[in-house]
């Protein structure tokens, strides 16, 4: 929030404003980047009077040692860094988050395949039983919400080791259901529990790579998630063929057991947690931190994650239309879940497992949309930066972080016409399987550009507000297309309900170039944005 939006009050609470909002920032993503400074025990040391004892002096010294070494990193090479860690060490701790990150979202559509077989069992209609789907994806939007304070208080760590378990016993809850309602209520749950995840997860990764390592690491674990609702389908209509709706949430049982399994041997990577072990071991008060149960920080908390994100979305451009451009593209996704099963089930007559290996034409559209943000970076942007860089400015124009986000807003429509007018008995099924490469290329490349472009316009305190407001719209559409897809294309037609899609996209297409040409007229006149 802007100086002159701040509510009258002393320079002491903005301050600690500002401090508790950066503190939550570092407890969810970006991680601490700050220089310590020299302690007070130091200046003390430094102005010792002649006459004092050697063996004062180097006691003096020892302790300061201590508290400096426990106040910030000791150096660029400090052992206790995570940046510093071997890269088999790294990769030891960045994986086991990605593949909890992937068992997350997998559980969202690994349910969907069992759509016919939760009707008989509970006696619920076809829209009634994508329920449990969507208020799984309704969880997973406000599970973040959690991963603040957790984070903050006990380090990232812990919060996979505490949420992961309450994952897996709402999941248990939800596979031994003998209600519908009770099913309902335990993939609430699950979602609720998995969602804090996915919002630290970036933070490790920022915990382990600096910036300038960071774009493919990052590229892996926003990947991992977006493969999750891939392989959802995929495993959970084999299971549902053959053994029914239960044996759909053992399998993410047993999936997202073995990622649990993985990630306990990790060691803590949030870096006040490290200084405040070290400040124990040495025996010397631990660094400052902000109080977690303290009026003061859930105000800003609500602040960063709830009140200023809803109130960007009407007064940010940028973030209103990269919201619902995010939302719609996101939401067919998830209408996908049912879409899918209708149509190759009416077209081309597949079973359930069948239909469910179709989704493997969207997941390969992920891998190709990682492929394209990192050759994007590589081959455009990277020169780009450098460019500004000698022209004595401090990086390139937040516009440059667009280039994919352009290719993607034309392979969108492309991927939905290509499945409306293919999905027909007369032409073969793996036609539309493979529009579903397009589509998936698109969606996740609008996406990381998005965020990308809106973090550089913002910066890290506004740019996760602006990312918590992406997010709010994303899973609210996402919850919520599943529920009327089936409607709409037995209605319309596969060939015009997906056209209908398509046309959408098309009047959405032009933002990021939009964005791309007025963005720093837009950027000026913001009261969000820093001068970039």
């Amino acid at each position: 929030m802007s100086s002159a939006e701040r509510p009258p009050g002393s320079m002491h609470d903005s301050q600690t404003e500002d401090r508790e909002a950066k503190s939550i920032l570092e407890a969810i993503d970006i991680g601490s980047t700050h220089h310590g400074k020299e302690s007070k025990e130091f200046d003390d040391l430094e102005k010792a009077s002649p006459q004092t004892s050697q063996t004062n002096l180097d006691s003096a010294a020892k302790e300061s040692t201590s508290v400096n070494a426990a106040m910030d990193w000791t150096g660029p090479d400090d052992p206790g860094n995570p940046n510093n860690w071997s890269k088999f060490k790294k990769a030891y701790h960045f994986w086991p988050v990605a593949f909890l990150g992937f068992a997350c979202t997998t559980g969202s559509s690994i349910i969907s395949p069992a759509n016919q077989d939760i009707q008989n069992q509970f006696h619920v209609s076809r829209t009634a039983a994508i329920i449990p789907l969507t208020v799984f994806v309704i969880g997973l939007g406000l599970g973040p919400m959690l991963a603040s304070p957790l984070s903050e208080q006990f380090g990232r760590s812990v919060v996979y080791k505490v949420t992961a378990p309450a994952y897996l016993l709402f999941t248990v809850g939800a596979g031994l259901s003998e209600s519908f309602a009770s099913l309902v209520i335990c993939r609430l749950f699950a979602g609720l529990a998995s969602g804090p995840v996915l919002a630290v997860g970036s933070g490790t990764n920022a915990d382990l790579y600096p910036p300038k390592d960071r774009a493919f690491s990052a590229s892996m674990f926003i990947m991992m998630p977006f493969l999750g609702p891939t392989f959802g389908p995929v495993i959970g209509g084999f299971a549902a063929y053959y053994r029914g709706w239960r044996w759909t949430q053992w399998c993410i049982l047993i999936i997202a057991g073995v990622a649990f399994l993985t990630a306990l041997p990790m060691e803590e990577t949030y870096k006040k947690v490290i200084l405040q072990k070290r400040a124990k071991k040495l025996g010397v008060p631990p660094p400052p931190g902000p109080k977690v149960l303290s009026l003061q920080y859930l105000k800003v908390l609500i602040t960063v994650t709830l009140f200023r994100p809803i109130y960007m979305l009407f007064a940010e451009p940028i973030v209103l239309l990269f919201g619902i451009y995010n939302a719609f593209t996101f939401g067919i996704l998830f209408g996908y879940f049912a879409a899918y099963p209708y149509t190759f089930s009416t077209v081309y007559g597949f079973t359930i497992w069948q239909t469910g290996l179709t989704f493997l034409g969207i997941g390969v559209g992920v891998i190709s949309a990682v492929t394209t943000i990192i050759l994007c970076d590589k081959l455009i942007y990277q020169k780009k930066h450098v460019e500004a860089l000698q022209q004595g400015l401090p990086g390139a124009a937040p516009e440059h972080r667009l280039y994919a986000a352009m290719i993607g807003a034309f392979t969108v429509p492309i991927g939905l016409f290509w499945f409306a007018w293919t999905a027909r008995a007369n032409v073969h099924w793996i036609s539309p399987v493979l529009a579903g490469i397009p589509f998936a290329l698109g969606n996740l490349a609008l996406f990381i550009s998005s965020v990308l472009y809106q973090m550089d316009v913002y910066g890290p305190l506004n740019g996760a507000s602006a990312m918590a407001a992406n997010g709010l719209l994303r899973y609210l559409l996402g919850a919520c297309f599943p529920l009327w897809s089936f409607q709409m294309f037995e209605t319309l037609g596969v060939d015009w309900a997906a056209s209908l899609l398509g046309f959408v996209c098309l009047a959405l297409l032009p933002i990021p170039f939009a964005f791309f040409k007025w963005g720093p007229l837009i950027r000026a006149k913001s009261t969000y944005a820093p001068a970039c």
